[in-house]
């Protein structure tokens, strides 16, 4: 179970992480486009910074999970280092269960906000603002699915593991 937990967060890792790279790659374009129109050509385009904040909202939110999926995020390490071995496996996994809790909770109300999205119309584009709204439950259920399957993975032991990948 374990390995096949693993298997599953490393694949949906990578094409989340190219995902990521493409959304990346979109905005370096976009902002050398409004760049190069306001030193350059003096074009005046109106949808460069709009088209740049939704492209790296969307990428900030996904690469949540890729965090996940490695565990970079912060975290209070040497106080858990601390405790006794039992106590802190416990200790994380209530963190990675209270973390799930936390994304089910933002993915359920994020749904509502970004449907109230279809709504309201982004000018410059002339489209509603849904799209760019489901950034968020999207990224929102993506980290829900990181959380369950490395915690499957980890089970708790994930201090103990990088302890002694860096010995």
């Amino acid at each position: 179970m374990k390995s096949l937990a693993e298997r599953i967060s490393l694949g949906l890792n990578r094409a989340i992480e190219a995902v990521v790279a493409l959304l990346m790659l979109a905005l370096v374009f976009d902002v050398w486009i409004g760049v190069i129109d306001r030193y350059w050509f003096h074009w005046q385009l109106p949808w460069p910074e709009t088209l740049a904040r939704y492209l790296m909202i969307w990428a900030a939110l996904l690469a949540v999970s890729s965090g996940i999926a490695h565990r970079e995020h912060i975290g209070l390490t040497s106080f858990l280092m601390t405790l006794p071995a039992w106590f802190r496996r416990a200790v994380l996994i209530t963190i990675d269960i209270l973390a799930i809790s936390l994304f089910l909770y933002v993915f359920w109300f994020g749904i509502g906000f970004a449907q109230s999205g279809a709504t309201r119309q982004a000018m410059i584009f002339g489209v509603t603002l849904e799209p760019f709204f489901w950034a968020i439950p999207t990224s929102a259920f993506l980290a829900i699915i990181q959380l369950a399957l490395v915690l499957i993975r980890d089970q708790g032991l994930q201090l103990e593991q990088s302890a002694e990948a860096s010995a």
